[in-house]
């Protein structure tokens, strides 16, 4: 896995304010999202095109 700087990481502006966000951070051609509740299960990486099928579902 990929280690990410801790500064990168930042709650998504999608995220509605409960306990259910989740952060984002830049890494390399993707972007790194994991949940705020429970950081130390790691993150996954999001490449745009898997993160536009994704959402359009």
């Amino acid at each position: 896995m990929t280690s990410i700087d801790k500064r990168l990481w930042r709650k998504s502006r999608h995220s509605n304010g409960d306990a259910s966000c989740i952060e984002v951070a830049p890494i390399d051609i993707a972007t790194g999202v994991r949940d705020t509740q429970d950081r130390s299960r790691g993150h996954l990486a999001v490449t745009p095109t898997h993160g536009q099928t994704c959402c359009a579902r």
